[in-house]
């Protein structure tokens, strides 16, 4: 297995589940942050959020975004990335993720947080650029590339 592989694995492993993720975007000369729960899988985080939300808004300008996650167990990572509208949670392309997505984010998802029949309720993907994560205590350290597919 290559490292490259080896990394993403890792990342599977620590992040494919309902992450707190802070999300930076910009707004004019404005960098804005906030915090979202996540799932990651293949080389992108996904996030259910609405169209309308400031974060949307400003990804629709300027669609490079960065993100950063701390682990309560040690685990760091620090990514640049795109992120993608891939529009309604109900449509038939986005049904296999959301499929995962309700089960992965369960413990919120139907208590009245999402309401699915809302027209601007969407799916955020963050296509990953780059990464650096460092697992505390493992002596794991990755500089991801994304795009060369490199580690």
């Amino acid at each position: 297995m290559s490292t490259y592989d080896e990394a993403l694995q890792t990342l599977a492993q620590r992040f494919g589940q309902d992450t707190f993720l802070s999300l930076a975007t910009t707004d004019g000369d404005r960098i804005c942050i906030r915090v979202v729960n996540s799932y990651y899988e293949d080389g992108a985080f996904y996030v259910v959020t609405n169209a309308l939300s400031n974060k949307m808004k400003q990804i629709g300008t300027n669609s490079r975004v960065a993100i950063t996650c701390g682990q309560l167990w040690g685990n760091y990572l620090n990514a640049h990335g795109v992120g993608e509208n891939m529009g309604h949670v109900l449509a038939a392309e986005n049904g296999a993720m959301m499929e995962k997505l309700r089960k992965v984010f369960a413990s919120w998802y139907t208590n009245g947080d999402v309401n699915e029949n809302d027209p601007n309720t969407c799916l955020l993907r963050i296509r990953l650029a780059d990464a650096f994560y460092m697992g505390e205590g493992t002596g794991v350290t990755y500089r991801i590339n994304f795009t060369e597919r490199t580690a």
